[in-house]
């Protein structure tokens, strides 16, 4: 294997701010997957690492994201591919961070998304060939640090959490799968998830590291 991106979030070559078309138009709303975000460039919502939202007067928060797609390098993962990161979790109901990938209104495999009210909970989806799992771990709670490993397998997507197999899907993503990557924090509206207590303004998620290799020389 040999690293094919080591995420410097800071740089606009490697990543767009605020725009992604896995939002209907490019952003910057999605209320329909029952989100209150707004979409902002603002580089001081992501360009650190720490994937902030802040409420606005309108009800909706902006809300930091940064994505691989529309980027001068365009950097996709492939099918074989392995990523790691290390994420410290929020701890603010209605926070919903995520990190995963995205490209012509599909080929999403959520390396993880979370949510405070299910304290112990990673939710792991491959939304490709349909495997997904609900994993509970004493490793997982609010505003711990976690260590997620992924590998896009064509015939089996895998992950691993603080070093150890946590599931297989046995489904894959084919063997001509590619995909753009999002990291992001999203604010859920209430629908599924508690929205955020009402005084709480801020909240965030921090991404300390995000690297992806590949197989080969």
């Amino acid at each position: 294997m040999h690293i094919v991106l080591e995420a410097d979030f800071s740089s606009p070559r490697q990543w767009v701010a605020g725009r992604s078309w896995a939002y209907p138009g490019g952003g910057p709303v999605n209320p329909g997957d029952d989100k209150l975000d707004h979409l902002t460039p603002d580089p001081g919502h992501c360009r650190d690492g720490t994937f902030r939202a802040t409420r606005r007067p309108d009800g909706l928060w902006d809300t930091g994201l940064l994505t691989t797609e529309g980027s001068e390098e365009g950097f996709t993962v492939r099918a074989g591919d392995m990523l790691s990161t290390r994420v410290r979790l929020p701890t603010e109901n209605g926070a919903w961070p995520a990190v995963w990938t995205w490209r012509d209104g599909g080929q999403e495999i959520d390396v993880f998304e979370y949510h405070p009210d299910n304290p112990d909970l990673l939710e792991l989806s491959n939304h490709v060939r349909g495997g997904h799992l609900y994993h509970r771990d004493p490793a997982v709670h609010p505003g711990g640090w976690i260590d997620l490993r992924v590998t896009f397998g064509a015939s089996c997507v895998t992950w691993s959490l603080n070093g150890s197999r946590v599931y297989a899907d046995h489904r894959g993503v084919g063997a001509g799968w590619y995909a753009h990557l999002i990291v992001n924090l999203s604010v859920c509206a209430g629908r599924y998830h508690p929205p955020p207590d009402p005084e709480t303004t801020r909240m965030s998620y921090e991404v300390a590291h995000l690297v992806v290799e590949r197989p080969g020389g």
